[in-house]
């Protein structure tokens, strides 16, 4: 799971340094993978003009470049390769003793077919910003010579990445990671209410859910008239940030939700659509081309979302390419449902398929989310795109099961081997979503929707404990006894092991 810091910082109001929040996140267990400050390793990267491009003497494929690096400093020369190389050109720099990220070397003065180099104009591939690399990057031309890159960019955020274990569902969205970390006392939590989005007609398409095993509860609405192209570039640096490619506003949106509020989502050109939506188990047989550009064969134990024509979409997985989104699409069907998590995990590794969607799905996401989430999207693409939004259709359960478990508070010191203070007890679980009633020896604590992994008194006590501090155990030796040791294992089980080797 990637994000960045101005991301996290969204949701979390904190003047905690980048240091402290990666080491309390691995503390709660969030383990911390990597920190890729670009800020530090973009920083040599400068901007340049190009003063002249002369045909290389000896390569047809070539120029010979001088380039004023700013700061009145002398030109230098550069040879480059690249096709769009030309006086006048405003690009990125870097001069020899530079660390190119995406060729993975350090760069030297050369000689080049008998001319000599003194540096480089780069390709946002070369700085590993994208996979662009048709050639060097070009900039507009009031850009200010000299200054750093990667400041002039606002490319100087700190992107985080962090190794989810698979019960932390709730920590697949940057919003459930805010709430770990201001439970944690590094901030203050945002969570602004979602404020539902008014529907202006009956929306026209039905739903039938065959198997409510399979799809517990769906929900979809209509927008007409909308423009879809580019998306803003606050949406295209959130994205880009993390290694994502910006499509279209349509699809960055489903991107940003996934990401955001852990709640992947799908839409529909709703003019590819053919009559109304059933959510069924595949005939055997039926094929979907789908998003990917890949075919894919079916068969009864994968669930799909078809229409009168045949199959649209991989549950939870991946869509389908017929009635995917373009920027000729004008009306979109938005699709926020829940899916078995079983079913989703054998689709995945049945048809060998690694989405975002799938990796979010099989773990389980927030049931409560689903219409709020709906609401959260149509709001952006109408912001966004425009349009009319219909009223919902939502079909099944759109909450998920009531869960309250009674919790001796003396479980935290027979479990963990620490005191907690009742009090502190409290505040900790209220700030990770849990609601607590009574003052003890047991409380009554109800268990937030978005977090289906726990279930027993044992998980409530993990969730204390990895807020105060692991380090807080105490180290108590295990007591042995004066008996001698023995053996674990039976003779037979012995030599069946020794067998095998």
């Amino acid at each position: 799971m990637k994000f960045t810091l101005s991301w996290l910082k969204e949701h979390l109001d904190t003047d905690e340094t980048l240091e402290k929040l990666a080491d309390k996140l691995t503390m709660i267990g969030l383990e911390v993978e990597s920190i890729e400050d670009k800020a530090k390793a973009l920083a040599p990267f400068t901007i340049a003009r190009v003063i002249s491009a002369e045909q290389h003497p000896n390569a047809d494929r070539l120029r010979v470049c001088m380039v004023d690096t700013g700061n009145g400093a002398a030109p230098v020369q550069v040879v480059c390769g690249a096709p769009n190389a030309r006086t006048g050109l405003v690009s990125v720099f870097s001069p020899p003793g530079t660390y190119i990220p995406g060729k993975d070397i350090t760069l030297g003065i050369g000689t080049i077919r008998g001319v000599e180099s003194r540096g480089m104009l780069c390709s946002a591939a070369e700085l590993k910003i994208s996979e662009d690399h048709d050639g060097i990057m070009e900039l507009p031309a009031d850009a200010p010579l000299g200054t750093s890159y990667v400041q002039w960019a606002a490319l100087g955020d700190p992107v985080l990445e962090i190794n989810l274990t698979p019960n932390r569902q709730d920590c697949t969205g940057v919003h459930g990671i805010a709430r770990d970390l201001a439970a944690a006392d590094m901030g203050k939590f945002r969570d602004p209410g979602i404020k539902p989005v008014k529907g202006e007609f009956p929306c026209p398409v039905k739903v039938t859910v065959e198997d409510e095993k399979l799809c517990p509860g769906f929900a979809l609405r209509l927008v007409r008239g909308v423009k879809n192209g580019p998306s803003p570039e606050w949406l295209q640096k959130r994205l880009t940030s993390i290694g994502l490619r910006p499509i279209n506003a349509l699809v960055d949106i489903t991107n940003f939700m996934t990401y955001d509020r852990a709640r992947p989502l799908h839409v529909f050109d709703a003019a590819k659509v053919k009559g109304n939506l059933a959510v069924r188990r595949a005939k055997d047989g039926e094929t979907l081309l789908a998003l990917d550009g890949r075919t894919y064969t079916l068969d009864s134990s994968i669930c799909v979302i078809a229409d009168d024509h045949g199959v649209e979409s991989l549950a939870g997985v991946i869509g389908g390419e017929a009635s995917g989104c373009s920027e000729a699409t004008t009306d979109v069907l938005i699709e926020s449902a829940l899916w078995n998590e079983i079913n989703i995990a054998q689709t995945g590794r049945k048809l060998g398929i690694n989405s975002d969607a799938r990796y979010r799905f099989e773990r389980g996401v927030d049931p409560a989310f689903m219409v709020p989430g709906l609401e959260m999207a149509t709001r952006l693409v109408t912001e966004i795109c425009g349009g009319a939004p219909s009223e919902n259709v939502v079909v099944g359960n759109a909450f998920g099961d009531d869960r309250v478990i009674d919790f001796p508070l003396t479980e935290v010191k027979r479990l963990a081997g620490i005191d907690v203070p009742f009090p502190e007890i409290r505040r900790i679980l209220g700030h990770l979503g849990f609601m607590v009633a009574g003052t003890g020896p047991v409380v009554k604590v109800a268990i937030p929707s978005w977090r289906s992994d726990v279930h027993g008194k044992a998980d409530i006590v993990e969730e204390i404990v990895r807020i105060v501090g692991v380090d807080q155990v105490p180290m108590t030796p295990f007591e042995r006894g004066d008996a001698p040791r023995k053996p674990v294992l039976k003779p037979l089980q012995l030599r069946t092991r020794r067998a095998k080797r």
